[in-house]
């Protein structure tokens, strides 16, 4: 199974704080990938890093074996990178299918006939198709957290990346919700996903990798990592459903 990205010794620091320590790893194409760790671990910082609104002080990283270390955020997103955000961030003014379209031609790099089929499918695959022509603010948490996930897919990325898009939902929501990123990852799409919620991940992802202080501190098969003591112990007090 061949890399799709790579990161090789990628360091970042603020200060006196280092949110990326040497962090090695990479993902294969059409692999899915959860991360975990606690707050301030340095998981969002290892997304903006990936995705190029973040630059490293050093290491390298490379995507379909391309070096993209200095490629900006805009060419890497045409290139196949797509993420969704912790805290939802549509467009509350526009329709949901508008909000489909903004992403298909702007970060897609599609035509406007070409995207409105694309974006139909896209929101059937989301279960958003009978809300299309809802304005995105008027959705609920677990709409706009669908409506994430669409906009990510409305690029076409062969790298999809998820930072905690389960956070925040209702355990019917979550089960939902994970169906969803199940389906869209049999269809072939590589996936990281950042999350807190553990049980989710484990329901979709092949390989789980945990960061602390910015240091990828395990990784490997998802149940074994879960009980291993290093693991247990960074989570000590934080209740794990596995």
């Amino acid at each position: 199974m061949a890399a799709l990205l790579q990161l090789e010794k990628v360091t970042k620091s603020f200060g006196a704080v280092t949110v990326a320590d040497a962090m090695s790893f990479e993902v294969n194409a059409g692999e899915a990938l959860g991360v975990i760790g606690p707050n301030g671990a340095g998981k969002t910082s290892m997304f903006n890093l990936i995705t190029g609104t973040l630059a490293p002080d050093s290491g390298k990283l490379l995507f379909e074996d391309v070096d993209i270390t200095n490629t900006s955020a805009a060419k890497r997103c045409r290139a196949g990178m797509a993420r969704s955000f912790q805290v939802p961030q549509p467009f509350s003014g526009l329709t949901v299918f508008e909000n489909a379209m903004i992403a298909a031609t702007q970060a897609g790099g599609m035509s406007s006939r070409a995207a409105e089929s694309f974006c139909i499918d896209v929101l059937h695959q989301t279960e958003l198709l009978d809300r299309a022509n809802t304005l995105a603010g008027g959705l609920t948490l677990l709409g706009r957290k669908r409506l994430e996930l669409t906009r990510a897919l409305c690029a076409r990325p062969s790298l999809l990346m998820l930072d905690e898009i389960a956070g925040g939902l209702t355990e019917a929501e979550c089960t939902s919700l994970v169906q969803t990123i199940k389906d869209i990852h049999g269809r072939g799409v590589t996936i990281i996903w950042i999350e807190h919620v553990v049980h989710a991940l484990l329901a979709v992802v092949d390989k789980l990798m945990v960061i602390d202080f910015g240091r990828k501190i395990a990784e490997g098969e998802p149940r074994a990592i879960m009980e291993s003591p290093e693991v247990q112990e960074i989570y000590l007090g934080i209740e794990v459903d596995a």
